[in-house]
């Protein structure tokens, strides 16, 4: 009995506390509201319907409603409020009339502007200091014609609230106070604007994006206009601007790189970064070809004042991208967090917790592989970062449901996910409110999220800590009175109630909405101090209100529960970060007050913010970056080069002489920690004077000695290296690899301890490399910054196999060949083929018995990305070590990671991707025929002319850079007595012509060949000037031919008159000439003759006479006009370096040891000497890749074997930067070139090009500055050397093209004339000669045509018989040589492939595309270190060492074949 009247007396206070809540009152709307928008601080709220062109306004927080007073109905086309100012608001309209309130909604004013409104979403900007100070977005139109109109955007700015307007800016797309937040530094000139708009006069005055940049005026564009460079001396890196945005502290510019692509559709983006307006720094991400920057696809997400986040997209097809945080300045981004999730319109799902510095929440995406198979949903996680996205975690799961019950939940993976940004329930932040620590979502528990409608609601009270269940399924949600009040409404069906709690959530009551809604909104004043809610939500057709409108808006008020206000006592601190060990942050701990939670009492203080308070902690390591002139090195700070220092500290009175200089740290600008019992890394440092920075005029060096010798170098390779700083790497005898950061200033092990087998450079990502230990690699996504060690799958292969395979357009997906049971001389050794899809984490094992497995895709080749090429042998079993040619290789397609396998050919030699083609070399009968492939699953058999057996001939591929093909035919073998044809090919490389006789070779196949960097058509090639004394008695006597139009005649260089003493050479008769040292002398084969950033200059080792004398009895010599004039620079042999565009020159003494090196700021007019210390045997000397700078490193080694490096630096040298006035060009240090000055001709492959050079007499450092950009002056007529020989034509002792003996012509070319050209009448027979395909000259001779015929009839073949004589590509001399190097190596019959990573679509002579007879990766540049394999002891049984090309591997495709019968 008592029971029952407890539970009477229960039900009766129940329903006392609802009735204490009244009906809430309603109010109908027509039309759903765009924007609801509350006044800050304030009880007025608004309503803007955009279908009717409304503003409703409630002065109490939604209980009543009115239109705004004062605005004509149906005009309100947008809604934008002050930031800066809770009083002031603006209702726009179509026209050139628009409103503004200054007392939130009470009275609205119109203004007049003198435009309509612009499209720009944005239209208003305002200036966080001044509240008058306002920029308006409008639209100007003209009639053109009686039925159109011009318009384009116009910008006008006001200080005065509206008062008055002016113009600021026509053309613009946008415009920005550079005070849009209160964040910028008040030192900033307060009335700095900038827009980004057109500058017309570049484009022929249309709109394109290369027009698009970024203007900044402090004096509203009156007389003070700039345009803002970003610090670029390259015109064109400021153009392409295509946004701007101020966040924090930060300015943020987004530029596309015009300079390759003035369309900009397909070019990449440039994020700069500026803190007060005028210095811009280039944002600088460790990412590669998967993450970069494209329009529409990065997204700058929540920042903190110390640091930026921006999220890229790098899965296109999937909306998944990855987190980067910058440092304080915003400038340098680390990775934080891979694969987010984000939606199409690039919202990312990322949050930070409202108050709570650090805490921040995350979902990525699980299942990105499967997504890139098939089409599938995807798999989201949620995770959580305490120490502001330096780590991320998952979210920890409650165990228990609303009711006590156990969640099951037994997976490793097992967590709670939560829905995000990318897809909102709700108005405002996803997860917090200012109320201290609260957090709440909807989510589930498991592996990955559930679908919304299978979700529950969870809170968190600690910041995301732990978490629990609150409701079953999901609800919108919202917190008052400073987490006093908690609301809930359901979010699946139509309610007529809601939820409430008053105790953080531990017990539940409902509130009757008096109507049944389809919930759509439920909010509160932004602080969450109030105790009133508005819900919206849509009526059902039945309800009696539908007739007012369908839609409602329901005021809540919790106020009417007249609880009592909450004393001190009834508060308690709250610290904000509770996870172990991440409770200091930026130096200090935070913490609040908040109300206990079973305290029953309301906070009160409306409108008043939680209030933060801080305590400071000692610092530590993560509490400082590093100071200017330093970089991150393996976790430390490293300087860069000689520190800079004010006048008057060093004065060199003592040679030990100090100064104070910094540390390498400093704290992060706003970082409160103490350093009282915390550790200290910014207290300066005592240092030498030494490694200051010197007095201008002076050189400076830094030696470095290894402990042991180096077996290889490599650069970082990078194109925009001003951005990056530049880092080698040096692998040694002994395992150990050494990295500097700077230039070899400094130099530091990657992972000490470690023994590295080979070093491998991404093939198409600049910024990643791997380092290849026995059981586990290391590799760096940020150019050796840091290096992560994972583990293989097996131990590298032992068959000189290339270990690592990398993918053109993913750059994290690898392929790995490994070697198994190959410890012993028993078992079944074999080489294992895996693959990665996420950059070496996960390995999966796919073929066995491989001798190559590659990507089938490359850059031109547009295959299927996840198709897999294998060449492995047909019978898998046995030792790999003892396969012969009984066990023929087959080559196997494999679609979808190879999980879908095609046999393509039964027995086959290799297979090889040359531009746009796939070679596969098939062994027939006896035979070996070549297929052809543009897809990589269908084959064409290929031919070759008559000339071109393979049986008896031998063929180096050089190079196809201007539209033909260099292609080496040996026609002696003999060991000492090498040497061949050069041919050239028509444009389709189907035809092959001689264009020089008795050219030079080596055992190994390479050709002394080598064009021109950056000048098209000027190469240099050797020739054995005594075939038929060298046949028989093995020595060659060499002589140098020179080409200026691309092999068409070659002519012996003209000697110098005099040599460097001034004295005349002793040979002075006709047959004397200029002689130089080839590639198939250099010992490092990236030493070319030129550089592509001096246009012009070539150096070489040489002589003047009637052949070629040895090495050590040559001189240095140099052109500066592509090889028309020569001078000799100094006596003796000398390597030599180029620097900063070649106004710094270094040579070195190559024929003994030496301490000094000699260098000349004026192209070789004189020379200066530089001592450096002990002498060192030379063994190479480099600078940075782009060689657009003045350091240098000296590599050598001691006489006690040991080898070193110098550091020099000439950057001290001149302090004056050359002048660049490309609008005033007489008045500059640079002058107008073309190597057509010094020749007959005045044309090249038919114009005239001309570029820009510095002068040589100028004492000036280059720089970034792209000097060397080229002006096609006009296409020029058709003259002799336009042309050169037919094929199966050679050129007489005159000079004439003749039919060659016993051979016949080509057939009559009428297909390649009137199908490629449907206007053309008339074809003409073939003649002795053929246009050079680079050419672009008009009109003029033509001795390439022939009598002329009609084109009648011959249009009418199919297409398919026309495809079959234009299919075979140029290359099919290619894959050939693979056939002969796998059964004979070097012997006869051996062919040399360019690389797959070559660059064939440059129509320039480039880097990439004027190499010498070798593949460019050959030069050290791109792939790989295989010398770490081939000199490591453990590998000596396994591999014969060979002299030369030590650190150039045997891979790719570069592989020599041979095909021999079976004997």
């Amino acid at each position: 009995m008592a029971m029952q009247r407890f539970l009477l007396l229960s039900l009766w206070v129940f329903s006392v506390l609802v009735s204490a809540l009244p009906k809430p009152d309603l109010t109908a709307f027509k039309n759903l509201p765009d924007r609801i928008f509350y006044f800050e601080d304030t009880s007025v709220v608004l309503y803007h319907d955009p279908t009717a062109r409304i503003v409703y306004i409630s002065d109490n927080e939604g209980k009543s409603w009115k239109p705004a007073p004062g605005v004509p109905s149906g005009e309100a086309v947008g809604f934008i409020e002050h930031p800066f100012d809770n009083r002031i608001a603006f209702i726009l309209t179509k026209g050139k009339k628009h409103y503004k309130t200054m007392d939130r909604g009470k009275l609205w004013q119109s203004f007049d502007v003198p435009a309509d409104l612009s499209l720009n979403p944005r239209p208003l900007s305002f200036h966080a200091g001044k509240k008058d100070y306002i920029l308006y977005q409008g639209r100007v139109c003209k009639s053109t014609l009686p039925w159109s109109k011009t318009c384009e955007d116009e910008t006008f700015y006001t200080l005065n609230g509206f008062q008055t307007s002016d113009s600021l800016l026509k053309q613009t797309s946008q415009c920005s106070w550079a005070h849009s937040t209160k964040d910028i530094p008040a030192t900033t000139n307060p009335n700095l604007t900038f827009c980004v708009a057109f500058d017309k006069s570049n484009t022929g005055g249309f709109y394109s994006i290369s027009s698009s940049r970024l203007f900044s005026s402090d004096d509203f564009f009156d007389k003070n206009q700039q345009i803002v460079d970003f610090g670029q001396l390259n015109p064109k890196a400021s153009r392409g601007v295509v946004g701007l945005g101020v966040v924090s502290k930060f300015l943020i510019a987004a530029v596309k790189d015009v300079t390759g692509d003035p369309s900009g559709v397909n070019s990449e983006m440039n994020l700069y970064v500026s803190l007060d307006g005028h210095t811009w720094g280039h944002a600088k991400f460790p990412h590669a070809s998967t993450s970069k920057l494209f329009e529409n696809a990065y997204t700058i997400v929540e920042s903190t004042t110390h640091s930026l986040a921006v999220d890229v997209l790098n899965h296109p097809s999937s909306a998944v991208g990855t987190l980067f945080v910058s440092n304080s300045n915003g400038t340098f981004f680390t990775q934080s967090l891979q694969n987010t999730n984000r939606n199409e319109f690039g919202y990312v799902d990322f949050e930070n917790i409202y108050g709570v510095e650090g805490v921040g929440l995350a979902n990525i995406v699980t299942n990105v592989e499967e997504m890139e198979h098939s089409p599938r949903a995807k798999k989201i996680k949620s995770m959580i970062t305490f120490d502001d996205g330096r780590s991320w975690s998952s979210i920890q799961p409650p165990t228990h449901d609303e009711s006590g019950n156990p969640i099951p939940c037994s997976s490793k993976e097992c967590g709670l996910h939560l829905y995000s940004v990318s897809t909102p329930h709700n108005l405002g932040r996803v997860f917090s409110t200012p109320a201290p620590g609260f957090v709440l979502g909807v989510g589930s528990v498991g592996s990955h999220l559930a679908p919304y409608d299978e979700c529950d609601t969870f809170l968190s009270t600690d910041a995301g800590v732990t978490w629990k269940m609150v409701k079953r399924g999901a609800h919108k949600y919202e917190i008052g009175d400073k987490g006093s009040i908690m609301v809930l409404a359901d979010d699946e069906e139509p309610t007529d109630f809601v939820w409430y709690s008053w105790n953080d959530g531990k017990d539940w009551e409902k509130y009757n909405l008096g109507a049944k809604l389809r919930v759509r909104l439920l909010t509160t004043i932004p602080d969450s101090t109030s105790q009133k809610f508005i819900l919206l939500g849509t009526l059902s057709r039945q309800d009696p209100n539908i007739g007012q409108g369908r839609h409602a808006i329901v005021f809540l008020d919790f106020a009417l529960m007249k609880k009592r206000k909450c004393s001190q006592d009834d508060m308690e601190k709250w610290m904000a970060r509770t996870a172990k060990g991440k409770e200091c942050l930026m130096g200090h701990k935070q913490w609040y007050w908040r109300r206990k939670a079973d305290v029953d009492c309301y906070v009160g203080d409306k409108f008043r913010d939680p209030e933060e308070h801080e305590e400071n902690c000692p610092c530590e390591e993560e509490d400082y970056e590093c100071d200017y002139n330093y970089v991150l090195q393996n976790g430390k700070c490293v300087a860069v080069g000689p520190e800079p220092i004010g006048p008057g500290v060093c004065k060199g009175e003592s040679p030990n002489e100090k100064y104070l200089g910094s540390s390498g740290y400093r704290l992060i600008p706003g970082n409160t920690c103490t350093r009282e019992g915390g550790v200290i890394l910014d207290k300066q440092v005592e240092k030498d004077c030494s490694q200051a920075q010197p007095p201008e005029g002076n050189v400076t060096h830094q030696t470095f000695q290894f402990p042991s010798r180096i077996t290889g170098h490599w650069w970082f390779r990078n194109s925009q290296a001003r951005h990056l700083e530049d880092t080698i790497l040096v692998h040694l005898e002994d395992g150990e690899v050494w990295q500097s950061v700077n230039e070899g200033y400094s130099w530091a092990q990657p992972r000490p301890g470690e023994k590295i087998l080979a070093v491998y450079h991404h093939a198409y990502s600049n910024d990643r490399a791997y380092l290849i230990g026995k059981d586990k690699m290391f590799l760096t996504t940020d150019r050796g910054r840091m290096w992560t060690e994972l583990s293989l799958p097996l131990p590298p292969n032992i068959f000189r196999l290339s270990i690592i395979h990398t993918h053109p357009d993913q750059s994290d997906w690898l392929i790995y060949i490994g070697s198994e049971n190959c410890e012993t001389t028993i078992g079944d050794c074999k080489a294992v083929a895996f693959y990665s899809t996420d950059h070496a984490r996960h390995w999966k094992r796919f073929e066995t018995y491989v001798v190559k497995c590659g990507w089938a895709r490359d850059h031109k080749l547009k295959l299927d990305k996840e198709l897999i090429l294998c060449e492995s042998f047909r019978d898998k079993k046995g030792s790999q070590k003892n396969f012969g040619f009984m066990n023929p290789l087959q080559l196997w397609a494999g679609q979808n990671f190879y999980r879908k396998k095609t046999l393509l050919f039964d027995r086959v030699v290799g297979y090889a991707k040359f531009s746009e083609y796939l070679l596969v070399g098939e062994v027939g009968s006896n035979a070996l025929d070549l297929q052809v492939s543009l897809d990589g699953l269908h084959y064409s058999k290929g031919l070759f002319p008559p000339s071109m057996r393979l049986d008896n001939h031998a063929y180096t591929v050089l190079e196809s850079s201007t539209k033909s093909v260099f292609l080496h035919l040996t026609t002696s073998d003999k060991d000492g007595a090498e040497w061949g044809n050069l041919l050239k090919s028509n444009s389709n490389g189907t035809y092959y012509g001689l264009s020089l006789e008795n050219a030079n070779r080596n055992r190994a196949g390479y050709v002394d060949f080598e064009k021109m960097i950056g000048l098209d058509g000027i190469a240099v090639m050797n020739i054995v000037a005594n075939p038929n004394e060298a046949a028989v008695t093995r020595k060659k006597k060499l002589q140098t031919r020179i080409t200026h139009n691309d092999g068409g005649t070659w002519k012996p260089m003209t000697p110098p008159p005099l040599d460097s003493l001034g004295q005349p050479y002793k040979c002075s008769k006709v047959g004397c000439s200029l002689h130089i040292h080839g590639y198939t002398e250099r010992i490092d084969a990236r030493a070319t003759y030129s550089s592509p950033s001096a246009i012009g200059l070539m150096i070489a080792v040489g002589n003047v006479g009637e052949h070629l004398v040895d090495y050590k009895d040559s001189d240095t010599f140099l052109t500066r006009d592509g090889g028309f004039q020569w001078e000799e620079i100094h006596k003796d042999a000398h390597m030599f370096e180029f620097g900063d565009s070649g106004s710094v020159l270094v040579l070195v003494n190559d024929e003994g040891p030496t301490d000094k090196v000699l260098y000349s700021t004026n192209e070789g007019t004189s020379w200066k000497e530089y001592q450096f210390g002990d002498s060192i045997r030379a063994a190479s000397i480099v600078t940075m890749t782009a060689e657009t700078n003045r350091k240098f490193i000296l590599f050598g080694h001691t006489s006690a074997g040991k080898s070193v490096a110098v550091h020099l630096d000439f950057s001290s040298i001149t302090s004056r930067q050359c002048a660049l006035k490309l609008e005033d060009p007489a008045h500059d240090d640079f002058e107008l070139w073309s190597p057509s000055e010094e020749r007959e001709e005045q044309c090249l492959f038919g114009r005239q090009t001309l570029y820009r050079r510095r002068l040589r007499d100028r004492d000036c450092s280059v720089g970034d500055q792209v000097q060397n950009l080229q002006k096609i002056v006009k296409n020029c007529q058709c003259i002799e050397t336009d042309f050169e020989c037919e094929f199966n034509h050679i050129r007489n002792s005159t000079g004439q093209c003749v039919l060659a003996e016993g051979a016949a012509p080509l057939p009559p070319n009428l297909e390649e004339m009137c199908l490629e050209d449907p206007d053309l009448d008339y074809w003409h027979e073939r003649t002795a000669y053929r246009k050079i395909p680079y050419s672009t000259c008009q009109d003029g001779a033509r001795p390439d045509w022939g009598p002329a015929h009609s084109c009648g009839g011959v249009r009418g073949r199919s297409g398919m018989f026309w495809l079959s004589i234009f299919l075979l590509p140029f290359a099919i001399t290619g894959v050939v040589t693979y056939y002969y190097y796998r059964q004979g190596g070097y012997r006869r019959g051996a062919i040399r492939l360019p690389d797959s990573m070559r660059d064939d679509d440059s129509e320039e002579s480039g880097v990439l595309s004027t190499i010498a007879s070798i593949p460019w990766f050959v030069m050290g540049l791109a792939a790989t270190a295989w010398s770490a394999i081939a000199n490591s002891p453990i590998w000596y049984s396994v591999f014969p060492r060979q002299r030369g090309y030590r650190h150039v591997p045997v891979d790719e495709d570069a592989r020599v074949l041979r095909f021999d019968d079976e004997e």
